[in-house]
C-alpha cells in the first residue's frame, strides 16, 4: 500500500507544483522515487510530529496542499492537538498519512499499534477520514483525497498487500462504497487492509454454504449510508470488522447509521475489544489472537448465524 501511495502522489505532484510531501525522519526506501524526482516539494521534518503537523498548517495558508507521513500513532495521537487546532479548526488542506495502520508494526509492541486512530479522527469536526483495503483502492482515493478541501485523513497498512481488485478503480469518488462481492445471507463490512481477511473469510462461509457479501469502505467520513441501507434492507445479519478496537470505527460508524434510519438488521462488530494488544508478534499472528483473521471472522459469523 506504501508503493500504491507513493504512485499515485508522485503522478498528482507532476501536475501540482504546490503540493508538498513532509516525513517525520523515516520512509526514505519507500520515498526515494519521489524526492528524487520533485527535491523541492520534499521536506523532512526530523523525529518532530507536533512541529511538523504545525509548519503543514502554515504552509497551507500559503495556498499549498501539504501531506505529513508518518508510522502508526506518531502523525495522530502524537500531535492529535496541532491536527485539531492547527488543521482542523481553520480547515487547513492538510493530509495525515499514517502508514501502519492496525496492528502491522505487531512485533514493536502497542506503541506502534494504531488501533485507536479511526476513532480518534472521526471524532474531528470537518475531518475527512480515508481507509482504503487494497494497493488499487490506495491509487484511486489519493487522488480524489487531494481533490478535497481541508484537513483528511489517510491509513495504509504498511508494504506487500494483496490486491483483491482484479483490476485499477476508475473514477473513484468518495464516500463511495465498493460491493466487492454481493451475498444474500450475510455481508462484511470492513475499512482498511483488513479487506485481505474479509475477502478470504468470505471464501471459507461460501463452501460452508454461506453466500455472504463483501463491502470496502475507502472513505469511512463521511459514510456512504445509501449503499449500505440498501445491503441492510435486505439482510438480518451484517458485521463489521476493523483492524482497531470495536469502539468509533468502522463498526461505530456503522452502528450509527443503521440505528438512525432504524432498519431492523441486527449488526455485530468485529475488532479487537476495549484493551490494548499486551502480545507481541507478527501481523497475522495478532491477527489470529485477536478474532480477526480470515478464520476467525469465518468462524465468528456461522457462530452468529448457526449458533
Amino acid at each position: 500500500m506504501r508503493d500504491a501511495f507513493v504512485r499515485a502522489l508522485m503522478r498528482e505532484a507532476k501536475n501540482n507544483p504546490r503540493l508538498v510531501l513532509i516525513t517525520g525522519d523515516l520512509g526514505f526506501g519507500v520515498l526515494k522515487p519521489f524526492w528524487e524526482q520533485f527535491p523541492s516539494q520534499f521536506i523532512n521534518a526530523g523525529i518532530a510530529e507536533q512541529s511538523m503537523v504545525s509548519m503543514a498548517a502554515g504552509l497551507a495558508r500559503t495556498g499549498r496542499t501539504v501531506l505529513v507521513y508518518s508510522i502508526g500513532n506518531f502523525p495522530t495521537l502524537r500531535c492529535l492537538e496541532q491536527i485539531r487546532n492547527d488543521c482542523c479548526y481553520h480547515e487547513a488542506d492538510v493530509k495525515i498519512v499514517c502508514v501502519g495502520g492496525g496492528l502491522v508494526y505487531g512485533s514493536l509492541g502497542m506503541s506502534h499499534h494504531a488501533t485507536e486512530d479511526m476513532a480518534v479522527m472521526r471524532a474531528l469536526p470537518g475531518m475527512r477520514v480515508f481507509t482504503p483495503g487494497d494497493p488499487a483502492e490506495v491509487e484511486a482515493v489519493v487522488p480524489e483525497m487531494l481533490r478535497t478541501p481541508g484537513t483528511c485523513y489517510l491509513r495504509l497498512g504498511r508494504g506487500g498487500e494483496k490486491c483483491v481488485h482484479e483490476s485499477p478503480i476508475p473514477d473513484y469518488h468518495a464516500p463511495q462504497a465498493l460491493v466487492l462481492r454481493e451475498g444474500t445471507d450475510t455481508a462484511l463490512i470492513s475499512g482498511g487492509g483488513i479487506l485481505t481477511q474479509t475477502w478470504e473469510a468470505a471464501a471459507i462461509l461460501e463452501k460452508a454454504g454461506v453466500s455472504c457479501g463483501v463491502v470496502s469502505l475507502p472513505c469511512l467520513k463521511p459514510l456512504d449510508t445509501d449503499t449500505l441501507m440498501t445491503m441492510a434492507q435486505r439482510l438480518r445479519h451484517i458485521f463489521t470488522v476493523e483492524e482497531h478496537t470495536v469502539i468509533g470505527g468502522v463498526g461505530g460508524a456503522v452502528c450509527e447509521a443503521v440505528a438512525e434510519c432504524g432498519i431492523p438488521v441486527q449488526v455485530h462488530r468485529i475488532g479487537m475489544p476495549d484493551t490494548y494488544a499486551t502480545l507481541v508478534g507478527t501481523q497475522a499472528y495478532l491477527r489470529a489472537q485477536y478474532g480477526i483473521s480470515a478464520e476467525r471472522i469465518a468462524q465468528r459469523v456461522m457462530q452468529t448465524l448457526h449458533g
